[in-house]
């Protein structure tokens, strides 16, 4: 049985800083790209980064310099270390594992508020 298990999620004044974890099972972890999305409310769920097996990285353009994504396959976890957190940042932010399928985690909720 495959689980993506985000952790990390909370409320964080701007400025501030988090890291989200996602613990996965049931997988070749060290195959996949792994990836973090987030969903704002009333918006689509968006790319924020992905990190391949060879641990290249990719970031949306809104993210570049604040976030960090990073991934430990003796664990078989990736994190997202995010800092200069903004409003804007405000979302559901889900795990994504892709590779010969695709899996997803259930959700952390990240919110920025003063």
């Amino acid at each position: 049985q495959v689980q993506l298990v985000e952790s990390g999620g909370g409320l964080v004044q701007p400025g501030g800083s988090l890291r989200l974890s996602c613990a996965a099972s049931g997988i070749a972890f060290s195959l996949y790209v792994m990836g973090w999305y987030r969903q704002a409310p009333g918006k689509q769920r968006e790319l924020v980064a992905t990190i391949n097996s060879a641990s290249s990285t990719n970031y949306a353009d809104s993210v570049k310099g604040r976030f960090t994504i990073s991934r430990d396959n003796t664990k078989t976890t990736v994190y997202l270390q995010m800092n200069s957190l903004k409003p804007d940042d405000t979302a559901i932010y889900y795990c994504n594992a892709r590779w010969s399928r695709e899996f997803w985690g259930q959700g952390t909720q990240v919110t920025v508020s003063s």
